[in-house]
């Protein structure tokens, strides 16, 4: 018994470690990474290092995300401009 809480309270503090690295913006990846992490590392015994290595994982994939969204938001505006112009010469 006292070795299951002595786990849980281990768990708990390096999860509220990673998430208290992460900050507020990249909380959302690394909550959900560590979750799936956790529950992971759970089944194989190793909660805590999967719930870490969620986080990592989580927070890397939203921010590769939040970069392409970036991009693709440049692009479709580059387009709109060139369009409005071409528009503008005609005229």
């Amino acid at each position: 018994m006292n070795d299951m809480r002595t786990l849980a309270v281990a768990a708990t503090l390096a999860l509220a470690f990673a998430v208290g690295l992460a900050g507020p913006a990249e909380a959302k990846g690394c909550l959900s990474g560590a979750a799936v992490g956790g529950l992971a590392g759970h089944m194989a015994h190793h909660g805590v290092l999967g719930a870490v290595g969620g986080c990592a994982v989580g927070h890397h994939m939203a921010s590769k995300h939040e970069k392409q969204a970036a991009a693709q938001a440049q692009g479709n505006g580059a387009q709109g401009n060139g369009a409005q112009g071409n528009e503008a010469q005609r005229n």
